[in-house]
């Protein structure tokens, strides 16, 4: 008996052992990228380092040395199996979009050729007809243009090259998410640096990071492919809750369950190959909700990549016989889904401008970008709430699980007594002993005491957490290039106001550095002390207090997005050169499309699940109760109405919730209709908010009862239960 127990463990070890090195995480990490190291490998010394230099500082590659750079990225794609290339792209679908070319190409003698050149590598010309425009392009433009964004490395996807591009109409404007984070995050390094330089001459650059933390829902494919809603609008529309759904508290970081792992795993592989340095999985609240997170990165190449992951889990799921769900609110009654934005600056010097440091002078050089940030999402909060507004975030946002629609800050009490010392600094020159009050008793001992700032406010949008700012109420099928180009921008803003005002002080006032910036923050302090909140952000009186202190709170799209194109905004986003008039009124254009078409879809959907679906299941059921009460009816005679009692009040209530279902959804649709016909898109999209939608869930109450009425062998939608456990 020992002796077969030790054969069959080394057995065991004989299998597992391959595996294990199979997936050393390190070894498969950027195999299919055209990384560093593979650019040092393919490209000559000279196209390398011009290369290095656009990354570095946006320096224009020329044609010769674009040619040379596609000659080595299409042998490099070659040797790796490829036979396509694409400019990868994020038009204003909030996906991204590709469309494939061969290598393959003939010569003038009619031989073939493989081919990929600088004009390939650097610009193509997509059909801009079919994208969202917001009015730039009529729809008879066809011409935009896709252009090479040298930032984000080139990557192998299945057999495709994929080079991430830009996208812009013929005539210069944005037609894209890239094009003005791009902008934004150019205007945040030149204003950062400048004041980075404050405190270390040798700053030469500063980088936004972005960590985004990916919740999603799984779903067995089958049983979702049974849903018109899930297969039409991501979520589902009508449903009862399970009788155990998250109240247990069993499934937040719990054991996850066999498949759920099997498909994390072998997304975790791709996701390695890919360059998408993920790190973290769990459980999430919800039941079949699960997160995944990677570390930190360039906040550019951090948006590519979790565009590319969502490509790729889904790929992924479909294979393991599961649908994914990215959408803010697929169930009622649990946890929705975010998609947290942790973000913070770091300079080309290796130091995290948001960490405080280990000396009084790196603690200033903290305090300087932190009460610029909170004095940035102070003069600009409404603005931050526009870049989180969708139809599907409206649904999460505020529903006590998720940042309420109100933007505030959470600091923690210790920080913010050192904020609330450095209020009390005197204005203009310091008195030696001042400075070292405040250098040695105050700045200095922020390291110490964030040490102990280790609580977290849940219920905060905006809250700083050690050495980064989590902005919580991004949705979680957001590109992230939305929030990050708003922030980024007014941070830039701030910073280069911040400056000017720091230079003033030295040069007009004759104040020393460090006394002309305790000065500034000073004022910044007392001017921003309205956005910091640290209490419960769900309660009613936070809503009230957050009136008295007028700060915004929009409840929903049409009201968020109203902000985007207003004069402050313009001048704001002109000044900063991220994006113009033109493409500001366009980009609201096609958020305020984009909610309409969301919840037009919806209306259709709910018209068919009320038409094709419940009514037929319950009039069947209706029929079934009949023949039983005629049955009782025979048997029993005239005594059959005491035995038919529960029978003919199930008859009574299916046909009441029937009667007001189908009644609702008439005029629901009759509404629709009408608001269709608006030319103003803003005001259709506030009537689909404000009068279609609120029919959505007076439909689903009643529909909802005649799931808990008629018989489950007859209800033709699969049931929360079943879609929302997986094993």
């Amino acid at each position: 008996m020992k002796m077969r127990f030790e054969a069959l463990a080394e057995s065991n070890v004989r299998q597992v052992l391959p595996i294990l090195e199979e997936n050393k995480r390190s070894e498969l990490f950027g195999k299919n990228v055209f990384n560093d190291e593979k650019m040092q490998q393919f490209l000559t010394e000279e196209a390398y380092e011009k290369v290095q230099l656009a990354v570095f500082s946006g320096k224009k590659i020329d044609r010769k040395i674009a040619n040379q750079v596609a000659e080595g990225m299409k042998a490099w794609a070659l040797s790796m199996g490829a036979t396509h290339y694409t400019h990868w792209f994020q038009p204003l679908t909030g996906s991204t979009a590709e469309k494939h070319d061969a290598f393959f190409d003939l010569k003038p003698d009619g031989s073939a050729i493989e081919k990929f050149g600088g004009s390939q590598l650097v610009q193509q010309e997509p059909d801009a007809s079919s994208f969202p425009s917001g009015g730039i392009r009529n729809t008879f433009e066809a011409r935009g243009y896709t252009a090479w964004d040298p930032t984000s490395p080139a990557f192998i996807y299945k057999t495709t090259l994929c080079v991430p591009t830009i996208f812009v109409a013929y005539t210069g404007e944005a037609l894209d998410n890239k094009a003005p984070l791009l902008r934004a995050l150019h205007a945040v390094d030149q204003a950062a640096t400048g004041v980075a330089q404050y405190f270390d001459k040798n700053v030469r650059k500063v980088h936004a990071t972005l960590g985004w933390e990916q919740e999603y829902f799984l779903v067995d494919k089958a049983l979702a492919q049974s849903r018109p809603d899930i297969l039409m609008t991501g979520r589902t529309l009508v449903g009862n809750y399970a009788a155990k759904g998250q109240q247990l508290d069993d499934h937040y970081f719990g054991v996850i369950p066999s498949r759920a792992l099997s498909f994390m795993s072998a997304l975790e592989k791709q996701c390695m190959v890919l360059g998408i340095p993920v790190k973290t999985r769990h459980n999430e609240v919800a039941p079949n909700q699960f997160e995944v997170a990677p570390v930190f990165e360039e906040a550019n190449l951090s948006v590519d990549h979790n565009l590319l992951l969502m490509d790729v889990m889904e790929e992924v799921a479909d294979v393991h016989d599961f649908k994914v769900l990215f959408h803010e609110k697929p169930f009622a009654g649990i946890n929705g889904s975010g998609k947290h934005n942790n973000w913070s600056l770091a300079t080309d010097t290796g130091v995290n401008l948001l960490r405080p440091g280990s000396t009084p002078m790196k603690n200033l050089q903290f305090l300087t970008f932190f009460v610029n940030t909170i004095k940035a999402v102070d003069n600009y909060e409404e603005l931050l709430r526009s870049s989180i507004a969708s139809a599907s975030n409206d649904h999460r946002l505020g529903a006590n699980e998720a940042p309420p629609s109100i933007i505030s800050i959470f600091i923690g009490k210790q920080l913010a007594g050192v904020l609330d010392e450095l209020e009390g600094v005197s204005k203009g020159k310091l008195s030696p002993q001042e400075k070292t009050e405040l250098k040695l008793n105050v700045v200095g001992k922020i390291p110490e005491i964030l040490l102990d700032n280790t609580d977290r406010n849940r219920t905060s949008p905006f809250a700083f957490t050690g050495n980064k700012f989590e902005m919580r109420g991004v949705g979680s099928k957001m590109n992230c290039a939305k929030p990050m180009t708003i922030l980024n921008t007014i941070v830039a803003k701030q910073l280069t106001d911040f400056k000017k005002e720091v230079d003033a002080l030295i040069d007009k006032k004759n104040l020393k550095k460090d006394e002309a910036v305790f000065n500034v923050l000073r004022e910044y302090i007392k001017t921003s002390k309205r956005i910091r909140f640290d209490g419960d952000g769900y309660s009613f009186d936070w809503q009230e207090e957050a009136r008295r202190r007028k700060l915004s709170n929009n409840k929903n799209t049409p009201e968020a997005l109203h902000v985007l194109t207003s004069k402050e905004s313009l001048a704001l986003f002109e000044s900063m050169q991220v994006m113009n008039e033109v493409e500001l009124k366009a980009h609201q254009e096609v958020e305020l499309d984009n909610y309409v078409f969301h919840l037009q879809i919806e209306g259709r959907i709910f018209g068919e699940l009320v038409y094709n679906h419940v009514v037929p299941a319950a009039i069947r059921y209706q029929n079934l109760l009949l023949e039983n009460v005629h049955g009782l009816k025979e048997v029993y005679g005239a005594a059959h109405k005491k035995v038919c009692e529960p029978q003919l009040n199930m008859i009574e209530q299916i046909g009441e919730h029937l009667t007001e279902a189908k009644k609702l959804t008439d005029a629901m649709i009759a509404v629709k209709k009408r608001t269709d016909n608006m030319g103003d898109i803003a005001k259709k999209a506030k009537t689909y908010g404000d009068t279609i939608k609120p029919y959505f869930e007076k439909i689903r109450e009643h529909v909802d009862a005649l799931e808990r009425l008629i018989s489950d062998d007859l209800w033709p939608l699969t049931k929360y239960r079943e879609l929302l456990f997986v094993k």
